[in-house]
């Protein structure tokens, strides 16, 4: 859906019925209105908080509706004798975790392994070290990952080696821009005009959420309450 559409829709969602009530919404307003409910409605469909409490990957509808957020990062960092530390988490892109894959070598077995990967708690790692059923284990192909610092430590033994790891995670929606329009980010007028990433029939409840969070701003209760209604409805 190209931008020029978008603005006619929201418009038509705010407006009373042959009036121009809304016409002086700033188009800076409806970019920073968009781009959150962008956020908003890809946490929901996320975290299963939605109508039909379906998360990621729990319906072919929310798979469907949701890989394109999803990106693979090679990562790349520094080991010790007890993990691999990443050094370039993608902290401006990343929203959410998704899985790690990783393969291991040792001196026995030089061509990589494949390994699974667990992630767990921080506050564990001790205890799933002291467990040999849970404890990084080159024989049996499997490991565990912490998150902290916006680094990813993937642990192991001395024994082998962590090698080709890939984060696989959830990035952020692209914000849209106006094109000449203030970017209310960047305190910059835009060069370029960027229209949603998403399919138009998602686009859709996107607007209705857009219309709830500049109804809400202006007070406007009883529009706030029919949007939100009419996006989940659609869900």
């Amino acid at each position: 859906m190209n931008n020029d559409t978008l603005k006619i829709k929201l418009k038509q969602r705010l407006n009373k019925l042959a009036s121009n009530d809304y016409d002086n919404i700033e188009n800076w307003q409806i970019i920073e209105a968009f781009n959150k409910a962008q956020i908003e409605w890809v946490r929901r469909q996320l975290h299963g908080n939605n109508l039909y409490k379906e998360g990621d990957e729990l319906s072919k509808r929310r798979i469907d509706d949701l890989q394109i957020l999803l990106v693979e990062l090679p990562l790349t960092g520094s080991e010790d004798d007890r993990y691999f530390e990443s050094d370039n988490f993608p902290v401006n892109t990343y929203l959410e975790y998704k899985r790690i894959s990783a393969k291991a070598t040792n001196n026995c077995c030089t061509e990589p392994f494949l390994m699974t990967v667990y992630l767990a708690e921080e506050a564990n790692v001790e205890l799933i070290f002291r467990d040999p059923l849970k404890n990084p284990n080159f024989e049996w192909g499997e490991t565990f990952c912490t998150m902290l610092g916006n680094k990813i430590r993937i642990y192991r033994m001395p024994d082998f080696s962590i090698v080709s790891p890939v984060l696989t995670y959830y990035r952020k929606p692209t914000y849209i821009q106006f094109l000449g329009v203030l970017n209310p980010y960047t305190s910059t007028v835009s060069v370029v005009d960027v229209p949603c990433e998403f399919k138009d029939d998602i686009v859709e409840l996107m607007l209705d959420d857009t219309a709830a969070i500049i109804a809400g701003d202006i007070a406007d209760f009883n529009q706030m309450q029919r949007e939100q209604q009419a996006a989940e409805r659609n869900n």
